[in-house]
């Protein structure tokens, strides 16, 4: 009997599993600065003062600001202003506001993204077999409103629900968005139901940890993989290789589920504490 079978809805990441950046974030950064009539950002320097600001933003304001009814365009002009000032870059209000109106566009679009061209294929497929197809990300209303859609993956015709962490106010790796999603699907059992992403921390151990099935994607072959996999985690290519896994035959048990299950217990317990 295949795993699909026994399956009633298939959860997806976003960002690395169905979705990839384009480019560099200076290039954007860049783009908007030169439009302002100022000087190209150095690209190191603005990377990783756009990480520690990010970093600082989502500890203080987590879920783009949800508990703070913090509106989503100020969650970013702050976490793009502190950017360019880590970065070394402090602009006066106006060619500030300039620049960061169009960052704020670019990111709100589909210019910074492509879908990945198994996604689409893959998420009505499911659909097609009967399957509810839910979202679950990190992300901000704008990938449900424009950014999905825009990359032709939509709401009724490639997913059904999103579960979006700055709409809800709860986000990975807390098991409780995942939870959320059981009930958005009409209140599925946890083992009915398959997550798939392309982070251990954030995917696969919280979504295992109430129950739910979950593999994990090595689109871009990271170092962290084979580290998975010896912890028991599945670990594919791609949503074609996804497919196949899904429609073989899995009636032998893998050998390491055992050590497997241990590895997760004990990770999961890590998480809780961490939390």
């Amino acid at each position: 009997m295949s795993l699909l079978s026994k399956l009633r809805l298939i959860t997806v990441d976003v960002t690395g599993t169905l979705i990839a950046y384009k480019g560099h974030l200076g290039d954007y950064y860049c783009m908007a600065a030169k439009s302002a009539g100022m000087p190209c950002p150095d690209y190191n320097r603005m990377h990783e003062g756009f990480k520690l600001a990010y970093t600082e933003m989502a500890r203080q304001y987590p879920c783009f600001g949800f508990a703070a009814k913090m509106p989503n365009i100020e969650w970013w002009r702050t976490c793009v202003k502190n950017s360019f000032v880590k970065a070394g870059y402090d602009y006066d209000e106006e060619t500030f506001e300039k620049i960061f109106r169009r960052i704020y566009s670019a990111f709100g679009s589909s210019a910074p993204y492509s879908a990945f061209p198994d996604a689409q294929p893959f998420l009505r497929w499911a659909r097609e077999k009967g399957l509810t197809v839910g979202i679950v990300s990190n992300a901000e209303y704008r990938y449900k409103d424009v950014i999905l859609p825009a990359l032709g993956l939509n709401q009724g015709s490639e997913w059904d629900f999103g579960v979006f962490s700055g709409v809800v106010g709860v986000e990975k790796p807390d098991p409780r968005i995942y939870k959320l999603a059981l009930e958005m699907a009409g209140n599925i059992a946890p083992e009915e139901a398959l997550h798939i992403g392309d982070s251990m921390r954030k995917d696969y151990i919280p979504a295992r940890s109430i129950g739910m099935q979950a593999l994990l994607l090595d689109r871009f072959k990271t170092a962290d993989a084979e580290s998975w996999r010896q912890s028991g985690a599945t670990v594919l290519p791609d949503l074609v290789a996804t497919q196949e896994w899904l429609t073989k035959n899995q009636n032998e048990e893998p050998k390491h589920e055992t050590v497997a299950a241990q590895v997760l217990n004990r990770m999961s317990e890590k998480l809780k504490m961490g939390a």
